[in-house]
Parts: C-alpha cells; structure tokens; sequence
C-alpha cells in the first residue's frame, strides 16, 4: 500500500518552474530516496507534500486522504512530519525541552511530553544529554535533535532533509543504524540526501529530480548507471565508485 502519493504536482516561483509535474508513490514500510543537483528542486516537493507551500497543480494524498494545501500542523496530526536542512533548536532550553515541543502535538500534559522526550532522546542517541542546552550541541547532535523533535511528533512518516549533512564519515556511520531502526519499528521514511554511499546502504528505492523534473527511479544501483543521472547529478568518476562499492556489499 502507498502511504504517500504525488500526482502531477506542479509549482513556480514567478517564471522559476521549480517542480514540474512530479508523480511518486511511497510505499508504507519503505525507505525511499530523492536524490539531484542543488537547486534541482528537492526541498521545494518536500514543502508541497508537508504543506509549507500550495501546488499550482497537482494533488498529494496522504494514506488515501487528500492533503493537497492542507496546513503543516493538520499533516502532522495525520502522521506526516519533516525535518529541516537548517537546524534552529530553541538554544536556550535543554535538549529534552527541544525534544518536548515535538510532543506536545499528541501530549497534553508537560509531564507526559517530558517524559516521551526522554523516550525519543534514547531511540537518537542523545539521552545523556538530555539536560544539556541546545546551543552545547556540535553539529551531529543538532541533527539528532531536529530528527528527535520530529520523532516527537509520534509520524507514520518522516521525510527527512538532508540529516546526514555536514557530518564527518565517523558521524555517518553512526547515524545510519539510527535511520534504519525507525524503518524497522515501522515509520515509512523518504530522505532528500547528498551523501550518496549512505544512500545506497539506505534507501531499497530512489527518486531523481533534476531542474525540477523526475528523470529517473530505481533501485540505488539502477540509478547509479543511469545515463541520465550521472550526466546531471553524479560525474562518470562517483557513479564508478558507487557501483564498485555496491558490488563490494552484496559480493
């Protein structure tokens, strides 16, 4: 069953066609990738499908109800929550009260969302620093936070900007379990992501969008030795590499 479904979803900023007539399924359960160049229009479809923008045209259905321009909050009642690329924590308050403003969505009472963020904080890694300000975070704790905040909101689905971003390799690897224990505790994931080899260790589908068009899906090898993909995304150089590591893995 597709949790998630885009039709023909279209939308321009003044003569900037950023999206142009993007159609995806999303299947429940799954993790799935949407992958291109900057600028290719990623974050634009992420704003429609969460509601933070109205398509020009299109529809976009969420478990079979239609959210099209439906308001962010509603969604997320539903059970759709994204991140940001930019993380901005509330710097002052500790990162258990970051975590508790994701909860208060479903929880009432402070003390419940207090102790669901404590929950979340464990599931991200960050339950030693539970206590600790927002602004004491380096920069792969802050990603943790952003993702803790949105698990907070208890999502069926997460669609995830860029949470591996300016992280070094160490911090990659360690964040990768994380990403596949939420898969695997039942949340249907789609991430917009640079890092490729996190990609093809991730994702079991990928989406390519490119100038604000889908010119390709597959699976992570299949998009690899795509012509298209390694023409306007890749470089012959990475697609290579990608291939040979991904021969590696299933060697």
């Amino acid at each position: 069953m597709n949790l998630l479904q885009v039709v023909g979803v279209s939308r321009a900023f003044g003569g900037l066609r950023a999206v142009e007539n993007v159609s995806l399924d999303v299947p429940a359960g799954s993790l799935t990738a949407l992958i291109g160049p900057n600028g290719a229009g990623k974050t634009t479809l992420f704003a429609l499908m969460s509601g933070f923008l109205t398509p020009d045209s299109g529809q976009i259905f969420f478990n079979g109800t239609d959210i099209t321009g439906s308001a962010p909050h509603l969604n997320t009642k539903l059970g759709l929550t994204r991140t940001f690329q930019i993380v901005q924590p509330f710097a002052s308050q500790t990162v258990r009260e970051n975590i508790a403003v994701g909860a208060h969505l479903k929880c009432v009472r402070r003390e419940d969302a207090l102790d669901l963020a404590e929950v979340v904080a464990n599931r991200v890694g960050l339950f030693i620093q539970l206590d600790k300000p927002a602004s004491e975070l380096t920069v792969a704790g802050r990603k943790r936070l952003e993702l803790a905040r949105a698990l907070a909101t208890q999502p069926r689905m997460l669609l995830l900007d860029e949470v591996l971003a300016g992280l070094n390799p160490h911090e990659i690897q360690d964040m990768l379990p994380v990403v596949r224990g939420l898969v695997d505790s039942g949340i249907t994931i789609l991430m917009i992501e640079h890092v490729m080899q996190a990609v093809m260790n991730l994702a079991q589908h990928v989406w390519v969008l490119a100038q604000g068009q889908l010119i390709a899906q597959g699976t992570p090898m299949q998009v690899t030795q795509n012509s298209q993909v390694v023409e306007a995304y890749l470089g012959h150089g990475t697609s290579a590499r990608l291939l040979k590591s991904q021969q590696v893995m299933h060697g």
